[in-house]
């Protein structure tokens, strides 16, 4: 009798398939595509620091307004920050609510059918809900702005007077909310359908009924998702550009509570847009800093949504 005295190979090796030139081919790519986005990130950072330094070191006299950039900045900052966490409190209640309408309470077809709207509703160019909410919505919005002035004007948020054109804050974040709602839609009906299916029985085998079942089950399953999409949402409003421009009637100077008065706030983005074609040495300065400050905003965003998102699904998951 015989024994095979060789040693056996290690269960690494037993198990590594042996790689392919495809395979190979395949992986490199990817590392290319993955490097050429951090160094476009990077040029874009590197490019905005560079030329936006002239401002960010010029004396406060070469600053418009003649208060240094940090004077400059901050009203748009501001504007910037409150139309974008305004179109998120009116956007949040009503993605959540679509989000579970379609995942839990549509018939099949039907939930089709809206999830397909609300992914389309994300093809609209900004400049077709920009034109739609100056010529149309705003005007909409007046009487519904007067109402406050004469019943809440005690509330600095809605002091007045009403502006009769409806280019007003408050405009400008409703249709801020209604573009960023696809996105947050998308994230927490995909974060809904995740849930096990198992929580949701068993939690109807209790006794729950359904909205029960979802405020015990999906809700809480689906926390993490619900807040990474709605910084998502933050970090698309943030940035928008067009939609702000032909809504908002600016005053680039001042930041005011005021949501429904003549007197607004402008954004970042809007001002960069309005003032770059006629903008001349350190002007362009301080609109390319302005970015700057928006980019590291945005930036920092988006990376707590996937910070948040990364968390919450590896702790749903255990």
């Amino acid at each position: 009798m015989t024994t095979d005295t060789q040693p056996a190979a290690p269960l690494a090796e037993q198990q590594k398939a042996p790689q392919r030139p495809g395979d190979r081919i395949f992986s490199g790519a990817t590392l290319v595509a993955a490097l050429l986005i951090l160094l476009t990130l990077a040029g874009v950072a590197i490019f905005l620091t560079l030329e936006g330094l002239p401002a960010l070191t010029a004396d406060p006299e070469e600053i418009t307004r003649e208060q240094g950039f940090a004077a400059y900045v901050w009203p748009l900052l501001a504007g910037t920050i409150l139309a974008s966490v305004l179109a998120l409190l009116f956007a949040a209640p009503v993605a959540v609510g679509i989000a579970l309408y379609i995942s839990h309470y549509a018939p099949r077809r039907v939930a089709k059918t809206f999830g397909y709207v609300i992914d389309l509703l994300a093809a609209i160019p900004s400049v077709v809900f920009g034109f739609w909410g100056f010529v149309v919505f705003g005007q909409y919005l007046v009487p519904a702005f007067q109402w406050l002035e004469a019943n809440l004007g005690f509330v600095p948020l809605f002091a007045g007077p009403t502006a009769t054109s409806g280019r007003v804050m408050l405009t400008a974040s409703l249709v801020l909310a209604v573009m960023i709602l696809p996105i947050m839609t998308a994230v927490c009906r995909e974060v809904f359908l995740q849930t096990p299916r198992l929580h949701e029985e068993a939690a109807l085998a209790l006794g729950a009924t359904r909205w029960e079942m979802i405020r015990m089950a999906v809700l809480p399953y689906g926390r993490s998702g619900v807040i990474s999409g709605a910084m998502l949402g933050l970090g698309r409003a943030l940035g928008e550009t067009l939609a702000v421009t032909l809504v908002l009637s600016v005053n680039p100077a001042i930041f005011t509570w005021n949501l429904i008065s003549s007197e607004n706030p402008s954004t970042i983005p809007a001002n960069i847009a309005l003032n770059f074609p006629e903008a001349t040495g350190i002007g362009v300065s301080e609109l390319i800093a302005s970015g700057l400050v928006l980019f590291v905003l945005t930036f920092l965003v988006n990376y707590a949504a996937r910070w948040i998102a990364s968390r919450g699904f590896s702790g749903a998951a255990g």
